[in-house]
C-alpha cells in the first residue's frame, strides 16, 4: 500500500468505488462469479525467534472471496451495503462514525463488527484509510501543555492554561499551524493519571506535551500523536500500569494493533520510549506489599500472547524482558500505587527524576 493515505481526496475514491462495483457488476451481468482479492496484512507473527521477516507495508497473502461459497456471499453482500454508504458520505462530503452506519441496517449487520470488518475490507480494496472514507472515530483522547493548534478554523491556546484538557481532534487531517515550546511529549494510558498530573500542575512546572487514550488508544488519539512527533520532533515517553494490558498498550502505541495491521505504518510510533512503570519499580520504590496484586489466569495468558509476537524479541527485546519479569514475579501493580510514597510523588519525583536521568526503555 504505497503512498500516503491522507492524499487521497474524495473524488478518487469514488472514482474507484466507481471501477469496483462496475466490476461486479459487470460480472454477474456476463453470467460470472464475482471474485474479490483482499490482501491480508499482519502487525505480527509468532516466530519470537527475532530473525522473521515481517513487514508491516506488505501483505501476508490474498483472501478470495467468491458468491458462489453462501458465508461469503453474505460478506460481499453487507460489504456492498456499507460501500454505498460510504459513496453517499464521499458524494455529500459528510461523515458518520461506525456505529452510525451499523444502525442503518441493524437487522442486516446484527452485530457492530460485521461493519468494522466490512469497513476494513473497504479499505484495503481502495488503499486507504479510513478517515479517507469519512468514517470518524468518536474521539476519547484528551491533551494539556504546551501547545497551540488549529483544526477546521477553530484555535486550541493549551499553553494559555496548561494543565487544562482539551479533547483531541477527530479529524486530524485538519490540524495546522501547530507551534509548541515543550521539551517532550508524555503518553499516560489512563484519565485518572491525566488528571492526577493535571491537578499536580505537572506542566507547569516541566515544559511538556502530555496525551492520554483513556486506554487502548483510538485512531484520532494515535494519528494526532504520530503528527505531533512528526511535526515537533519531540521525544515521547509512555507510562502505563505494570500488568500486561498495560504493556499491550505501550505495544499499540508502539506497533499498532492487528485489527488495523492494513494503516499500521501511518499509525505506529516507533519513537516511543517506556519510562515505567517497570517490575523492578515495586523494590525501587519500595511500594507496600498490599499494592502489588497477583496475575490472574487471564492476565497470565494475556502476557504470554504478547510474549510471542515476533517483534517483542526483534525490535524490543529490553521490553520483553521485562514483560518476563513481570510474568516471573506473578504480580502487577497499577501507576496510582506510587502515591503510597505521597500524593504527589508521581509528578513532583518519580516522571520529573526518571526523565531527567533517561530512565526508559
Amino acid at each position: 500500500m504505497a503512498g500516503n493515505h491522507s492524499s487521497h481526496n474524495r473524488f478518487d475514491l469514488l472514482s474507484k468505488i466507481r471501477e469496483l462495483t462496475r466490476s461486479i457488476v459487470g460480472d454477474i451481468c456476463s453470467g460470472r462469479s464475482p471474485i474479490l482479492r483482499i490482501d491480508q496484512f499482519s502487525s505480527y507473527c509468532a516466530d519470537v525467534s527475532g530473525t522473521c521477516c515481517c513487514s508491516y507495508d506488505l501483505p501476508k497473502r490474498k483472501e478470495i472471496t467468491m458468491l458462489q461459497r453462501e458465508g461469503q456471499a453474505r460478506r460481499l453482500d453487507l460489504m456492498l451495503r456499507v460501500l454505498l454508504i460510504v459513496q453517499h458520505l464521499l458524494q455529500q462530503n459528510k461523515h458518520c462514525s461506525k456505529r452510525d452506519i451499523y444502525y442503518m441496517h441493524p437487522s442486516a449487520f446484527k452485530e457492530q463488527s460485521v461493519v468494522d470488518r466490512a469497513i476494513n475490507d473497504i479499505c484495503i480494496l481502495l488503499q486507504c484509510s479510513r478517515h479517507n472514507l469519512n468514517v470518524v472515530s468518536v474521539g476519547n483522547g484528551l491533551v494539556m501543555g504546551w501547545l497551540r493548534f488549529a483544526e477546521a478554523g477553530r484555535k486550541f491556546d493549551c499553553i494559555s492554561s496548561p494543565n487544562t484538557a482539551y479533547h483531541i481532534p477527530v479529524q486530524v487531517e485538519d490540524v495546522e499551524d501547530i507551534i509548541s515550546v515543550a521539551e517532550y511529549i508524555l503518553i499516560v494510558e489512563k484519565e485518572s493519571v491525566f488528571q492526577r498530573l493535571a491537578n499536580d500542575q505537572f506542566c507547569r512546572k516541566n515544559r511538556c506535551i502530555v496525551i492520554t487514550g483513556r486506554g487502548y488508544p483510538d485512531i484520532p488519539t494515535r494519528r494526532f500523536l504520530r503528527l505531533l512527533v512528526g511535526t515537533l520532533h519531540l521525544p515521547a515517553y509512555c507510562l502505563v500500569d505494570c500488568d500486561p494490558y498495560g504493556i499491550d498498550i505501550l505495544v499499540t502505541y508502539r506497533f499498532g494493533s492487528m485489527q488495523m495491521a492494513y494503516d499500521a505504518k501511518y499509525l505506529r510510533l516507533p519513537e516511543i520510549r517506556w519510562v515505567g512503570a517497570f517490575p523492578s519499580d515495586s523494590e525501587n520504590y519500595q511500594l507496600p506489599q498490599q499494592c502489588l496484586l497477583n496475575l490472574t489466569a487471564e492476565d497470565k495468558q494475556k502476557a504470554e500472547g504478547i510474549l510471542h509476537r515476533c517483534y517483542m524479541e526483534r525490535e524490543v527485546p529490553h521490553w520483553r524482558s521485562e514483560l518476563q519479569l513481570l510474568l516471573d514475579r506473578g504480580v502487577k501493580f497499577e501507576i496510582e500505587a506510587l502515591s503510597a510514597n505521597s500524593l504527589t510523588f508521581l509528578s513532583d519525583n518519580y516522571l520529573p527524576s526518571k526523565i531527567k536521568r533517561g530512565v526508559h526503555l
